[in-house]
């Protein structure tokens, strides 16, 4: 087994004993994690395979997993409302997001949506993400150093209409609660052709945003809704999840044209 798949002092790693019971923490040598099912010496845990198991001092057995990018982003600090797993594949997939893309977003929030585009972009393309609010910005930040993705990121503490510098985006995400008054900035930062991503909670929103992107000469406007539900499998018993995960939000997808009134 390569030492790339065993856990080195400083990684984050997830400790798994159920679907409900995990903890995302950091394995620091010397230290130790104290759970409802005994303590985790992270001694035993530095140098061991991602896929085994450690024992607790009650002799539970918890897999040791590498983290993925959904469990960095649902175990993140969340004070905000947070774009969930559902609605983040869409926006991967509908705007090209990718390694190399630079992006502009306002509206960092608690940076769950700029640290899932982080990873993506790198190592280099490049997240150009504004925050008004202090509280929301600070969250941000810490969340983005703890998932080791703040060197991908710009993250400045001003109205992006104020603070806007950045052109020749590929992306332009909105994820605020007026999007509207912020499409004319966005278009200037877009490079031709560039796609504005929207992420709206209510259909009144979507309206207001859809008409001003049509007044902007955006095209192949697109809105939806995404539901998900899961299935609870078991071998000839096997029927959907009595639970989904409904509404929670509507994303709003338009592509950049060049003015031909401008040249």
């Amino acid at each position: 087994m390569s030492s790339a798949n065993q856990v080195r002092s400083g990684d984050l790693v997830l400790l798994y004993l159920t679907a409900r019971k995990r903890w995302l923490v950091r394995a620091i040598e010397g230290e130790k994690l104290h759970t409802h099912r005994g303590i985790v010496d992270f001694n035993d845990v530095i140098g061991a395979n991602y896929g085994s198991t450690v024992s607790t001092t009650l002799s539970e057995k918890l897999w040791i997993m590498m983290p993925s990018i959904r469990d960095l982003l649902m175990k993140s600090e969340r004070p905000t409302q947070v774009v969930y797993p559902k609605d983040l594949g869409a926006i991967a997939a509908f705007s090209g997001l990718g390694p190399g893309k630079r992006v502009v977003e306002a509206g960092a929030g608690s940076g769950v949506l700029t640290a899932f585009m982080a990873n993506l972009v790198r190592p280099n393309g490049r997240i150009y993400s504004f925050e008004i609010r202090p509280e929301f910005f600070s969250v941000a930040e810490r969340n983005l150093k703890k998932m080791d993705l703040l060197e991908y990121v710009t993250l400045k503490n001003v109205d992006l209409q104020e603070g806007l510098d950045v052109t020749e985006a590929d992306i332009a995400v909105l994820d605020l609660g007026d999007p509207w008054n912020y499409v004319q900035v966005m278009r200037g930062c877009l490079v031709a052709g560039g796609m504005l991503v929207s992420i709206c909670p209510t259909m009144n929103q979507v309206e207001k945003l859809v008409e001003k992107l049509e007044e902007e000469l955006f095209i192949d406007i697109e809105s939806m809704e995404i539901m998900l539900r899961g299935l609870a499998a078991r071998t000839g018993m096997t029927r959907p999840n009595m639970r989904m995960v409904g509404h929670t939000a509507y994303l709003t997808f338009a592509r950049k044209t060049i003015d031909p009134n401008k040249g």
